[in-house]
């Protein structure tokens, strides 16, 4: 179906995927999992220059009816990704808001009653707030559950979340929009919690069971007629990255599996912790029917490297006494406050440091919302935004920006250079999803005054 007729039946993105993807298409879509503002620019810019589709989603840890770890509930991260959209000129219509692992995650310590009240609340809360890509997780058990989960509990509970989000989405006007992914086949929200080993697909009978499982749970609760709107199945297709290493995709592994969605014509595989896989495996997942690609970690460790090298320029720009000291006031917010690295990165003090600033696994994105932190980064930005930074200077620490500084498609402001080094990070993904996507461009990557207008500068960070 050509781009014309799509507009005219007034299909969705997720819609045009469904539509496509039967027709021998093979086409994907990038799910952009993280809260950091110059991430979600880098993303919308990208969703830009490519034609494509901007998915972003936030997690059950990131965004909840309390807040989560940034601070924002879904109405608030909605509006956050919604300004970054407007301000650049992307059409809302080209835009899908997504909630991942919705469920009792976040409250499994205590009952599964109370629990999953609290998850009935949040897939509301979503939900109303206009979010249309529901991913149902109910695979964890709580305090009182039989350890490990059974399938058709898991799956009796992601029903019941899919009733309240079912209502909702009557009553807001949303329901025919709604695409609901299940399945979780991969590490708790949050990565691995310690060295990986070898990595075992998702059998092709467990993949069966597990749709089985939801199909009965779904009827059960009275909405078989929202089975053709799932559209994703969580699988694992043998792809993780832990501190210090990434399992790539091996396709011949998973030949079997990738049978089970040919028999659900409306579904595709949603791959998660694909952070860090090579181009061609991105490619080849997309091919094999993993037609979501999820990515968080990676996009928030590449705008660490960003700003870091940010960091070693302004030591050789900036007095000693005007500095932002982003990086040792980084490290030592995180020895303050170490809840959310030390049960992952072990090993001696040593270890432990280089795991806090380096590690795949980018524990340090929890970080960034800190007042000191945050604080820290935008004096950074300050301080080289107000001087010219030497183009020998960004070719030493960002030699890819420097290529496009110098070609002229990319300006040499600190904002600009971050943006695009995240996007160097999205643009495989834009290609394995699309083909035809414009995976080279950086024209879109300015953050120009008329773009900031309305926001004065990058909004502060979340």
């Amino acid at each position: 179906m050509d781009r014309s007729a799509k507009e005219d039946a007034r299909m969705t993105p997720l819609q045009e995927l469904e539509t496509d993807r039967p027709r021998g298409a093979r086409i994907g879509v990038t799910s952009v999992c993280s809260a950091h503002p110059m991430v979600l620019i880098a993303a919308v810019e990208q969703a830009i220059a490519d034609g494509g589709v901007l998915l972003v989603e936030a997690t059950s840890n990131q965004v909840d009816q309390f807040g989560g770890y940034t601070g924002m509930r879904p109405a608030d991260f909605r509006d956050l990704v919604l300004g970054l959209v407007d301000d650049r000129g992307l059409p809302r219509d080209r835009v899908v808001l997504g909630g991942d692992h919705l469920g009792p995650n976040r409250w499994q310590d205590g009952p599964s009653e109370t629990a999953m009240a609290h998850a009935e609340t949040l897939v509301e809360a979503y939900v109303a707030a206009g979010y249309t890509k529901i991913h149902l997780d109910c695979s964890m058990s709580c305090a009182d559950d039989p350890v490990p989960m059974t399938n058709d509990l898991a799956a009796g509970r992601a029903a019941r979340l899919l009733a309240v989000a079912e209502r909702t989405a009557d009553r807001v006007g949303t329901q025919a929009d709604i695409r609901y992914v299940i399945g979780t086949e991969v590490p708790v929200p949050g990565g691995a919690h310690e060295e990986l080993g070898a990595l075992v697909p998702t059998s092709p009978d467990a993949a069966r069971a597990t749709i089985d499982a939801h199909r009965r749970a779904i009827e059960s609760v009275g909405h078989a007629d929202a089975w053709s709107r799932i559209m994703a199945l969580v699988v694992q297709p043998g792809v993780e990255f832990d501190h210090l290493k990434v399992v790539d995709y091996r396709p011949e592994a998973t030949l079997e599996l990738q049978r089970v969605v040919e028999s659900e014509p409306h579904m595709v595989f949603e791959a998660h912790s694909t952070d860090y896989q090579t181009p061609g495996a991105l490619a080849t997942l997309v091919q094999d029917h993993w037609g979501v690609l999820k990515v968080g970690p990676g996009l928030t460790f590449a705008l660490r490297e960003a700003l870091f090298a940010l960091a070693a320029i302004e030591d050789e720009l900036i007095p000693a006494d005007r500095r932002s000291d982003l990086v040792a006031t980084i490290d030592r917010r995180m020895l303050a406050e170490p809840a959310q690295w030390e049960r992952y990165y072990l090993g001696d003090p040593d270890e432990q440091r280089i795991a806090r600033r380096y590690s795949y696994s980018d524990r340090m994105r929890y970080y960034w919302p800190d007042p000191e932190i945050s604080a820290a980064e935008q004096r950074l930005l300050d301080n080289l935004a107000a001087v010219t930074i030497p183009e020998p200077l960004v070719s030493q620490w960002l030699p890819a920006q420097y290529a496009r500084v110098r070609d002229g498609v990319l300006p040499g402001d600190p904002e600009s250079l971050v943006v695009d080094r995240v996007r160097d990070a999205l643009r495989p993904y834009s290609a394995a999803c699309n083909p035809l996507a414009d995976t080279t461009s950086t024209a879109a990557s300015t953050v120009t005054a008329t773009a900031t207008a309305t926001t004065g500068r990058t909004p502060a960070h979340v």
